[in-house]
């Protein structure tokens, strides 16, 4: 038997891929080397997920966002951007785009939750897991997937959605351009003493980088960045402890801090893949293009990609054409490396700009910021950005 479509990670990203190709008459595989358990109960992983206007829109079209607890889901007003120790901030409002909030945060448990339980009433995707795959060999009309089983399957299109690591991209000989900055971030959750008022701070200070997603309630997840040894130190020490260093690095500005949730901690590595497909495959995800946390964009990013890949293959199957012809897959990377690619760079230089604390590029730093706040087109530009629907 020969599948139509193979999906290779049952991460967020592989998982809505699959919900949106399902009821399209298409035979649909997803292989995930995790335990089923794993994926129906996620564990709380300390990751807030920035959903844009048209994110949510694309969530509600598959029927994952009426499955979202409502604690889980909490409003983002407005955003602003610190540096230093200057209490002046770059401030994005909604209301500069004619809107009453830039986004919503959402808890990244509750996404794979939701996204797990969509496809698990459809009939049409077949999941799978604890599967791993051994080889990929290209045929002259599908791809051959050996499992590390022995079993092999065929497909008309392999897609790769296994994280910004992605073996899969690897075993199709597709390189990466991955950017270590050298750092780790820790995240959890906070309760605090001030209100948050629904805005998110990114705040580039001296020697770190703090940012605020503002929760329900006085509650905000707190995502620090630092050396690896530094940040391990923090996960170390005893909850009270914690909560008197992170009141200290956030200038007592929320006033008391308490932990809430648990802390974990992740590397700092974005990653763009040389090329996004191949004969009979495309990449999705992190596997495509893995962001830096700081514009909160990558899986309003991997959204895009299952969006712009679920319209080029359904339009094929719809006009009877092959759903792995080099002409639509090349339509896709061009689509999504034009989507990515420009604010993919633009991070990164915000990223190296922002974090380096030498004496002139800290002026440069700061006068940066009052330069933007002054050039209200700007702030409109990106405030619409997050509120577009499309």
């Amino acid at each position: 038997m020969i599948h139509d479509v193979v999906i290779i990670g049952a991460g967020p990203a592989g998982l809505c891929l699959a919900r949106a190709l399902s009821g399209h008459g298409l035979s649909v595989v997803l292989l995930e080397r995790q335990a089923e358990q794993e994926l129906a109960e996620p564990a709380f992983d300390g990751r807030e997920i920035a959903l844009t206007h048209a994110s949510q829109a694309l969530l509600e079209k598959l029927g994952l966002w009426q499955r979202l607890p409502a604690e889980e889901v909490a409003v983002l007003r407005d955003a602003q951007v610190l540096n230093g120790p200057s209490l002046f901030a770059l401030k994005i409002r909604a209301e500069q785009a004619g809107a009453e909030r830039l986004g919503h945060l959402v808890a990244n448990r509750a996404i794979r939750r939701a996204a797990f339980e969509a496809v698990a009433e459809c009939a049409d995707v077949r999941l799978r897991c604890g599967v791993q795959v051994g080889a990929i060999r290209h045929r002259e009309r599908v791809v051959e997937l050996e499992l590390a089983n022995d079993e092999v399957l065929h497909t008309g299109l392999l897609v790769a959605a296994d994280s910004r690591f992605s073996e899969i991209r690897r075993q199709l000989g597709i390189g990466a351009r991955l950017k270590d900055f050298g750092k780790s971030m820790l995240v959890c959750r906070m309760d605090h003493q001030k209100p948050h008022r629904q805005t998110a701070w990114e705040w580039f200070g001296y020697g770190q980088t703090l940012a605020l997603l503002p929760l329900n309630g006085n509650r905000s997840s707190v995502v620090l960045t630092l050396p690896p040894r530094e940040i391990e130190r923090l996960r170390g020490l005893h909850e009270e402890a914690f909560a008197r260093e992170m009141e200290r690095r956030f200038d007592r500005r929320l006033g008391a801090m308490q932990l809430a949730s648990e802390r974990h901690a992740y590397p700092l590595i974005g990653a763009y893949a040389d090329k996004l497909v191949g004969p009979r495959c495309a990449l999705i995800g992190d596997a495509a293009v893995g962001m830096h946390p700081v514009t909160a964009h990558g899986f309003n990013f991997g959204l895009g990609s299952v969006q712009c890949l679920t319209e080029a293959v359904l339009a094929a199957q719809s006009r009877g054409e092959n759903i792995g012809a080099p002409a639509l897959l090349s339509r896709y990377e061009r689509q999504h490396r034009l989507a990515t690619w420009p604010l993919y760079q633009a991070t990164n230089l915000l990223v190296d700009v922002y974090t380096n604390d030498r004496l002139p590029v800290r002026l440069l730093r700061g006068a940066g910021l009052r330069v933007a706040q002054g050039l209200l087109p700007l702030k409109k530009g990106i405030a619409r950005h997050l509120t577009a629907l499309n």
